[in-house]
């Protein structure tokens, strides 16, 4: 079945329901690097912002053949999360996954699809939305329009950062981060991950979206996380586990920041285009 973007866009809202514990909780901080007691440790424990995108999460989906999608050129290009209210550290949430917008960029470039998930608690308080953009390399050329794509933010390049934050990922900071639910062997297997064109197992892109998030919590929220509101990053290359991503910020008017990460060793820009909203001061 080949791609059909009215089809997909008709289809109702996809509901997932998951229940969590302060356990996993903990275990998401520790999957991103985190140290800091608050996150890591029962007493008083508060969860990290970036932690929405393992909450009501619906798995990867679109190896149905309903779908019509060629899945194994599917990349992850984008993710944004806007937060509503302050996450719970356990409970049962409930998530409504959408397709937003499919865009068309031709036979050679592929096509766009946006993706929603509205997350809300027990009793239905909306506490934050993950939206995702995905990168379908296969499937372009279906005759839809490629006008209203989303366009990355730009970075200012007229000044030196605000604050750098450099963080270390350990060596199995991959094996940690995958018991949050993204089992793909691409991040532990070696045989897998050769395959795939790398030379060893690569770190999940949201495993390094947590850690810049760390970054962002700490240079401009005081490791507060009711204060964070929004953080949108474009995935740009991987990270290899045991290398120091550097977060480099700027300040932006009002409540607002730009960021960008790199693997430090290797000069290698991994996260690009960041953005991110705190609450108002």
């Amino acid at each position: 079945m080949a791609l059909d973007p009215d089809r997909l866009l008709q289809l109702p809202p996809q509901e997932t329901r998951h229940s969590f514990t302060k356990r996993d909780t903990i275990l998401y901080a520790l999957g991103v690097g985190a140290d800091d007691l608050r996150f890591v440790y029962e007493k008083g424990l508060q969860a990290l912002p970036s932690m929405a995108v393992v909450l009501a999460y619906p798995g990867f989906f679109w190896q149905d053949p309903a779908y019509g999608i060629s899945w194994q050129k599917i990349l992850h290009g984008e993710t944004s999360v806007e937060l509503f209210a302050t996450l719970p550290t356990e409970g049962d949430l409930l998530g409504r996954t959408c397709i937003d917008a499919i865009f068309d960029k031709g036979v050679d470039k592929g096509a766009i699809i946006l993706t929603s998930r509205r997350i809300e608690n027990s009793t239905g308080i909306h506490l934050a939305t993950v939206r995702n953009t995905l990168l379908l390399r296969g499937d372009g050329g279906f005759g839809g329009q490629a006008d209203g794509a989303p366009r990355p933010r730009p970075l200012p390049d007229d000044r030196a950062p605000d604050h750098v934050v450099k963080l270390p990922t350990d060596e199995k900071q991959a094996l940690i981060y995958r018991l949050s639910g993204d089992y793909n062997p691409l991040h532990a297997d070696l045989d897998v991950a050769r395959a795939a064109g790398f030379p060893r197992p690569i770190l999940h892109g949201l495993c390094t979206y947590g850690i810049a998030g760390r970054a962002v919590l700490s240079a401009l929220c005081g490791n507060d996380p009711t204060l964070l509101k929004r953080m949108d990053v474009r995935f740009s290359s991987p990270v290899f586990p045991g290398e120091t991503i550097r977060v480099e910020i700027w300040r932006e008017d009002g409540d607002r920041a730009a960021f960008r990460a790199t693997a430090e060793e290797r000069s290698v820009v991994v996260l690009n285009n960041g953005y991110a909203e705190m609450a108002p001061s």
